[in-house]
């Protein structure tokens, strides 16, 4: 499989996903926003609460502007166009699901039709950092893709998916095998 071109902040938040996830690494791990202050203001929290929708639970700053809203308590889904919305629902379970990060890209539109990439990276909130009851909490990283020149100061109102990278199993195993039966 050929390597995913990633953005260098969804790179840092993966090594630091991975080594929280690894309890001989856990001692060595160094806040994000020590070295890299910019970051935490494009993190967010969704939660998938009783209804199945996927909240915002916080939200930072660098994302709210990016689309021009206040998100605590909103949904997630309704960003997005179409069977994209169906298409993200899935993808956010699967994340939770497998408890491994996932990556989408997608193109964001303003209502002046102006477009930017997106990447969004997901990785799912484990025991060590919450308590059980918060089991269906996802970290979200939203990224630009270029310049916010892009957006012409106009925020993004929409995003239409262009790839989907679910997680993938930490052993490397596919989760399907094909088995011929010639009788």
């Amino acid at each position: 499989m050929k390597a995913l071109p990633l953005h260098p902040n969804t790179k840092l938040l993966l090594k630091a996903w991975q080594r929280l996830d690894d309890p001989l690494a856990q001692n060595s791990v160094s806040p994000l926003t020590h070295n890299h202050p910019d970051l935490i203001n494009a993190l967010f929290v969704l939660e998938r609460n009783h209804d199945g929708l996927w909240v915002f639970r916080n939200a930072g700053r660098t994302l709210e502007t990016y689309l021009g809203r206040v998100l605590n308590e909103h949904d997630f889904i309704p960003l997005w166009t179409g069977y994209d919305k169906d298409m993200i629902s899935a993808f956010l379970g699967s994340v939770l699901q497998n408890r491994l990060p996932g990556i989408v890209q997608a193109s964001g539109e303003t209502l002046t039709g102006s477009a930017v990439g997106v990447e969004i990276s997901f990785t799912p909130i484990g025991r060590h950092m919450m308590p059980a009851q918060h089991a269906d909490r996802l970290l979200g990283l939203y990224q630009i893709l270029g310049s916010n020149a892009e957006l012409q100061g106009r925020p993004v109102w929409r995003h239409r998916l262009t790839a989907l990278h679910p997680p993938v199993a930490r052993d490397g195993s596919p989760h399907l095998k094909l088995v011929a039966n010639n009788n």
